[in-house]
């Protein structure tokens, strides 16, 4: 009725209309959500609305309310408002608060693609002429990505970094890196860049060196990552509020490493013996470990993955980590409508195994009642497994059980009709849902 109170119903006609497109008026209905104290969830809800008014074109009132989205304690993943947050502040010209978002979101233990956040910290480096800040904002995003996920724009990235630092040769050796697997096409800003570096080593002897020499240089400790959190240091990148970050000049910032490092420099190094031991360790299981791939096995398997993706679904968490990178927006938008919402258990009924490609056969116990059985194909990730498709089976016309076959699955068909899953389109993001902790999920 006008003017009754529901923040569950406005958060889900906030989702419909996200769906639509019909982003102002998502933003109202999310506000009016937010009205509601008993519902909660206002972390979630605000950084629904500032997606939507990001959408709409009006990024100063997203501003206000992303902020008012990373100020509730209780949000789970804050990292989705930071990155929305980021992404305002970028439409408004105000990359250093859109570069201090970015970093936040980076930082965020729950977020599943620090990388991304990272390469957008990057970006706004180079547009504040921080070229060399900008370098180890994206070495560090290349540490963060899997070794099949693409980087090779990140090393697109990564070379004009270098070119603006004039540091010619590391340029070179970026772009070179971007384009050889010949499936990347470089930018008109990214062939200019890479032309200028190859044209400044021919008439001069470049830019030569090591990179950490560099870094050193302009202020970073050989050795030394400010923003490396599980590299050389071992460290979790330190909070932005607690080392201030964009306050500090890089010199006090490595010299605060170095004086950390020494502290841990006084219980020594392992002895050649440790080393030698685990070497042998290393041996030992070196010959299991290869049968065990080539013969379709990895961590985790490929059961675990798939039974991780329904009990997340169902609980309305993230299921973009376990998707694979190769996916585009709509096809991880067709698996998850035909994922079922609120299943209650899921049983895995066969596994068909290959080095590279998977198949997986379970029964869901549908929140409504009844099951209802699907196949799941997997691909190769590294040591472990993710998602590429998922199909609805039905049960064969002699009455019997769908049975893992090695034909191709069939055309993905969405037929949970829970609750709406809102993504924007037309330069939207998704929205989130109640329990929110993933970019991907409503």
């Amino acid at each position: 009725m006008p003017g009754e109170v529901s923040g569950r119903i406005d958060h889900l006609l906030g989702n419909c209309l996200m769906k639509l497109g019909n982003f102002d008026q998502a933003a109202i209905a999310y506000g009016d959500a937010l009205g509601d104290a008993s519902y909660g969830h206002s972390g979630a809800l605000a950084t629904n609305r500032g997606r939507a008014l990001l959408a709409a074109g009006k990024p100063q009132e997203a501003v206000a309310s992303l902020v008012m989205a990373t100020k509730d304690t209780e949000y789970p993943t804050p990292y989705k408002a930071y990155v929305a947050l980021g992404n305002a502040y970028s439409q408004i010209g105000d990359f250093r608060e859109a570069g201090v978002a970015y970093r936040n979101a980076a930082i965020d233990e729950n977020n599943p693609d620090p990388s991304g956040a990272l390469r957008s910290l990057g970006g706004c480096f180079m547009k504040m002429n921080r070229a060399v800040d900008a370098v180890e904002a994206y070495r560090t995003a290349l540490d963060f990505s899997t070794p099949l996920e693409s980087q090779n724009a990140i090393y697109e990235d990564l070379g004009m970094a270098y070119a603006a630092a004039s540091r010619w040769s590391e340029a070179v050796d970026s772009f070179g890196h971007a384009t050889e697997d010949g499936t990347h096409t470089l930018s008109a800003e990214g062939s200019a860049a890479l032309a200028a570096a190859r044209a400044a080593m021919n008439s001069s002897s470049g830019s030569t060196g090591s990179t950490d020499a560099f870094l050193a240089a302009a202020g970073y400790a050989t050795g030394a990552d400010p923003l490396d959190p599980l590299g050389k240091s071992g460290e979790f990148i330190p909070s932005a509020e607690d080392t201030g970050f964009f306050d500090i000049s890089e010199q006090e910032m490595a010299q605060i490493d170095m004086d950390n490092r020494s502290i841990k420099r006084k219980h020594g190094h392992s002895g050649l013996r440790r080393f030698l031991i685990f070497l042998l360790f290393v041996l030992l299981i070196a010959g299991a470990a290869v049968y065990a791939y080539y013969s379709g096995y990895g961590w985790p398997l490929q059961e675990q993955v798939v039974e991780d993706l329904f009990t997340s679904n169902a609980s309305g968490s993230d299921i973009s980590g376990f998707l694979a990178s190769t996916l585009s927006d709509q096809e991880a938008t067709d698996i998850d409508a035909v994922l079922p919402d609120g299943a209650t258990g899921v049983t895995v009924a066969g596994v068909d195994r290959s080095m590279t490609e998977s198949s997986v056969l379970v029964t869901a116990t549908l929140s409504a009642g009844g099951e209802q059985s699907y196949r799941v194909s997997l691909v190769r990730d590294g040591l472990g497994w993710k998602v590429d498709g998922v199909t609805v089976e039905y049960p064969a016309l002699d009455g019997g059980e769908p049975a893992i076959d090695t034909g191709e699955p069939g055309e993905a068909e969405a037929t949970d009709a829970g609750e709406a899953d809102a993504e924007a389109t037309d330069g939207g993001e998704a929205a989130d849902d109640g329990t929110d902790t993933t970019s991907g999920s409503l």
